[in-house]
């Protein structure tokens, strides 16, 4: 007698299928074995599967067939990961369709669902739709959480009123929640947007000072402000103290440094700086590599960014479109057209397809240049 299918063992094989329309079909085959019923946790699996690759019209029919089987009012969840499926793929509109369709199919929202579709609005630039919300949210005697004003705090600093989002934060106290690391953050950066950097400065070292230490996705966040202003050495500032807190830098912090260097023009910084990762014990990553390639490339450094693709290689590391048209584009633009050519050639091989970018770039280089297409065609 074979064991009984369980609904943890369905959850299990949808989420490690990585093919979600290969999920979808043994989600839907299982129905048939004697006794076996699809549940609230195999639901949210396949409609989180789904949602996650963008196969939306499949998931909106399972979330239909959900609703016929599971009670509705646990299904919170399930509404706000869709919601926010959504509007990983820009659909705004969806996702609030999702969230207005809560009460309708008798599913309170409460706080988690008034803040993912806030979330979601503000960060598509729906600011005043998102205060909408909140209101709403508020007359309905929905109590705010943290994230409620985290959210409404990053609301003000895209909307350049960081001294609006420092008065929430003063408030948060008085209205019942404690300030965490990531809404402090969230309000140091709006200055440093601003160029308020006397105030941001001084907010940072408050937080730190009230024994509020940010992790590192917070971090990661503030210093993508400074570094995309081209305030290096104020990020490495800010990363030397909230070391000496216990946090540790991950590869997207150091991604970000790299693109800081480089935006700079400070190229010799961003070589030593990805020398010296390893010392911290990361692993450059694709990313990594191209953003300095990128880098080494626009300041006509082709020679050193061909060595970087090079050792990515060497290190076990795919290089992609990015990476070969960075080059190719880089020797191109100096006239090293055979060189141009020959990385191209050797990224055919590897199974690198040429598209619009790669022929402009060789067309432009030709060009510009007087090379002779026939010599470049003659050693094809």
């Amino acid at each position: 007698m074979s064991p009984a299918l369980l609904p943890k063992h369905v959850a299990a094989v949808v989420k490690h299928q990585r093919d979600p329309l290969k999920a979808l079909q043994m989600f839907n085959a299982v129905k048939k074995e004697d006794g076996f019923k699809h549940t609230l946790l195999t639901y949210k699996c396949m409609i989180d599967k789904l949602g996650f690759h963008g196969e939306f019209e499949a998931m909106e029919k399972v979330l239909l067939e959900m609703r016929l089987n599971v009670d509705n009012s646990l299904l919170e969840g399930v509404y706000i990961g869709c919601m926010r499926n959504y509007g990983r793929k820009q659909k705004v509109q969806e996702a609030i369709d999702v969230f207005e369709r809560m009460d309708f199919y008798n599913c309170e929202p409460t706080v988690l669902s008034y803040n993912a579709i806030m979330n979601i609005l503000v960060e598509y630039g729906y600011y005043n739709q998102a205060h909408k919300v909140y209101m709403r949210m508020r007359d309905k005697g929905i109590i705010p959480d943290v994230y409620t004003f985290t959210i409404r705090i990053k609301s003000f600093c895209r909307t350049k009123r960081p001294h609006a989002a420092l008065r929430l934060l003063r408030n948060m106290p008085m209205l019942g929640c404690e300030i965490n690391a990531a809404a402090y953050c969230t309000v140091v950066g709006g200055f440093f947007e601003e160029n308020h950097h006397i105030e941001a400065y001084e907010l940072f070292d408050e937080m730190l000072k009230l024994g509020i230490a940010p992790n590192i996705t917070a971090f990661n966040k503030l210093i993508h402000i400074l570094c995309k202003k081209g305030n290096v050495r104020e990020s490495e500032k800010l990363l030397n103290k909230v070391m000496k807190r216990g946090v540790s830098p991950n590869l997207f912090t150091v991604n970000i440094f790299i693109q800081g260097l480089c935006r700079k023009g400070a190229l010799n910084e961003a070589v030593s700086f990805l020398n010296g990762v390893a010392k911290e014990g990361l692993k450059p990553d694709t990313v990594t590599y191209n953003t300095l390639i990128c880098g080494l490339c626009k300041s006509a450094k082709v020679v050193e960014a061909e060595i970087f693709l090079h050792k990515m290689v060497n290190e076990g590391l795919e290089p992609d479109g990015f990476t070969y048209n960075a080059v190719i584009d880089g020797y191109c633009k100096l006239g090293i057209i055979q060189d141009a050519d020959k990385i191209l050639n050797d990224a055919v091989f590897k199974g690198f397809i040429p598209d619009e970018f790669t022929y402009c770039s060789l067309i432009n280089g030709l060009c510009q240049h007087g090379a002779d297409f026939a010599s470049l065609a003659a050693d094809e």
